[in-house]
């Protein structure tokens, strides 16, 4: 099989580059890392070396090229098809699905307040009445999936999935903002944080130099 590469942006700010780098680092594949430092002179023309839309991660296979985190991800599922990266039920699996497209196309209000920014901590902002509405959507999410799979494992359909990859910088951004979360959610929020790949993304984030002005909020 040819080898993976996976074209991403700066660890601490490119919440999109990670949700496929930590499926790759769930399926224990070698792949090749290249990172394209965004928003300076030179950047876009990078990215659109590798792919049309200008914009990372992309994937790239042999000749092939997928870009987009949630497109990347399926190609994975469906090239490792035993390592499960949906549930088994069909019912679900089609839960998963529509959380992880909820997270892919929602959210805006909490991706505009709190850049992303994994290496930041005792961060605060002002938080409007959208910002806390979705605030409180994603942990009614959590809690309702952690109550249903609590006895399966630690994720949120027990097992690793996709859609831990698609959450997974909402929680960092949780922890970056110090958001108050309860019960299940706030356990969840834990598991991801701690967990090893999350743990080697944020370390490699804090040894980057860029500073991204933009998303340097709530100082």
């Amino acid at each position: 099989m040819d080898k993976f590469e996976l074209v991403i942006g700066n660890k601490n700010y490119s919440s999109w580059s990670l949700r496929p780098w930590l499926v790759l680092k769930h399926l224990g594949v070698a792949f090749n890392e290249t990172r394209i430092v965004l928003y300076v002179q030179g950047s876009r023309k990078e990215m659109l070396r590798h792919a049309g839309s200008g914009k990372v991660p992309v994937l790239k296979h042999g000749a092939l090229s997928v870009w987009d985190s949630l497109a990347i991800c399926e190609y994975l599922a469906e090239r490792f098809p035993d390592a499960r990266l949906w549930p088994e039920s069909v019912a679900e699996r089609a839960e998963a699905r529509s959380l992880s497209a909820e997270m892919h196309s929602g959210f805006t209000n909490i991706r505009n307040a709190m850049p992303f920014n994994c290496r930041a901590r005792d961060r605060h902002v002002t938080r409007t009445t959208e910002v806390d509405a979705e605030i409180k959507r994603v942990e009614d999410i959590w809690n309702g999936c952690r109550a249903r799979h609590q006895t399966q494992g630690p994720w949120l359909f027990g097992r690793f999935t996709i859609a831990d990859a698609m959450y997974a910088p909402i929680a960092l951004r949780f922890v970056t903002y110090s958001v108050e979360l309860t019960g299940p959610a706030r356990e969840y929020m834990d598991t991801v944080e701690i967990h090893p790949p999350v743990q080697e993304w944020i370390a490699a984030g804090r040894e980057e130099q860029e500073v991204i002005e933009s998303s340097e909020v709530g100082k």
